[in-house]
């Protein structure tokens, strides 16, 4: 019994003792797993993004018809009716207006008078003239009296030539109491009423022509030269995502002594029916000439003693060093022409101790 005893209690503490070696076993795996499993590196990034590196000016404008002609009667008069109103569309030939007729009417029959008189002045002046003629052929006239005929069918003849001529201009007159469109477009003005006595030449109605529109907006003088030799377009504020080619047609020679910018004015020759005058548009201005360059923080940019690199971070939070072409250094940021490709990550804190064989994690990202 006693021999039982004493193995029973050396089996108990051979068991004590196992159990103890494989709790510390155990302990020290964990702490080797522990210092194995390193934690991600938390970084800030930016997106690169590539655009010109001087950058597009905008400006806004207001879309004006190209030819804007101010109408009104060739003849003086009094109104009759106005047929047309402000933003009423008109066709070439459409009236616009009229005047009273009365005193025109009169002075056309007037001139058709005097025509019917001197038709009948001239016949008896060439037959008085042919009588002569023929009383000279046989002698029984003198060479005076032939003269006298002759002259006075001569005066007959521009007598009838000149009533002619006024039968016309009253005609034409009569017919310039009416005023029509001659080309199609919009009605911007209209300065006359019904019942107003109006000049010869006095405008009447202002009509916007539709054959070409153009974008006038103010340039500084700075952009003067960009507007000249720069590529121009157009976005209306109705149609944002759409843009239009302008070119610039006309600058003023003096710029104005207010704001002490030149007035411009941008023909665009694809400009349809949906371009409509007094549009609110956006004239952007660019240099075809510059290079697409990207800004970064200085902090981005990693040279220990050979080409300047930045880090870029992948969707699976791998990082890798590219070396990039630097423009320019400015004050807080650094000009990239190269080397890493449009919308790529980078990281923009802390690179001096990122490890490459590390991966990270991003907390933030920013725009640049």
């Amino acid at each position: 019994m006693l021999v039982r005893s004493i193995l029973a209690s050396y089996s108990r503490l051979l068991a004590g003792i196992s159990l103890a070696l494989l709790a510390i076993a155990l302990a020290g795996c964990n702490e080797i797993a522990a210092e194995k499993v390193v934690p991600s590196r938390p970084v800030l990034v930016a997106t690169v993004h590539y655009e010109a590196e001087s950058p597009e000016r905008s400006f806004v404008g207001t879309i004006k018809p190209r030819v804007e002609t101010d109408m009104g009667f060739r003849v003086p008069g009094k109104v009759a009716r106005r047929l047309v109103e402000v933003g009423q569309t008109v066709d070439v030939g459409q009236p616009l207006a009229t005047l009273d007729e009365v005193d025109l009417k009169l002075q056309a029959e007037q001139a058709e008078a005097e025509f019917r008189a001197a038709t009948g002045v001239l016949a008896q002046a060439a037959a008085a003239e042919q009588r002569a003629k023929d009383l000279r052929a046989k002698g029984w006239t003198t060479d005076a009296q032939l003269d006298q005929s002759r002259a006075a069918a001569d005066e007959a003849r521009a007598r009838l030539n000149r009533a002619e001529r006024s039968v016309e201009l009253t005609n034409n007159s009569l017919s310039y109491a009416t005023l029509v469109a001659d080309t199609r477009g919009v009605v911007t003005a209209t300065l006359i009423d019904a019942g107003q006595v109006v000049a010869s030449g006095q405008t009447a109605v202002r009509v916007a022509r539709f054959a070409e529109k153009e974008a006038v907006v103010a340039i500084p003088e700075t952009l003067v030269g960009r507007a000249k030799d720069g590529v121009a377009s157009v976005t209306l504020w109705s149609e944002p995502d759409r843009k239009y080619a302008a070119k610039l047609r006309e600058i003023a020679p003096a710029a104005d002594p207010a704001t002490r910018t030149y007035l411009a004015k941008f023909s665009l020759p694809d400009a349809g029916e949906n371009v409509s005058l007094g549009m609110t548009a956006t004239l952007t201005l660019a240099d075809p000439l510059t290079e697409r360059v990207a800004r970064l923080p200085l902090s981005a940019l990693f040279s220990e003693g050979g080409d300047p690199s930045l880090y870029t971070v992948d969707a699976q939070g791998e990082v890798a060093l590219k070396p990039v072409v630097v423009k320019s250094y400015e004050s807080n940021d650094v000009v990239i022409s190269g080397g890493v490709d449009e919308g790529a990550k980078v990281v923009v804190l802390g690179v001096q101790k990122l490890d490459p064989a590390q991966k990270v994690r991003v907390v933030s990202s920013l725009s640049f």
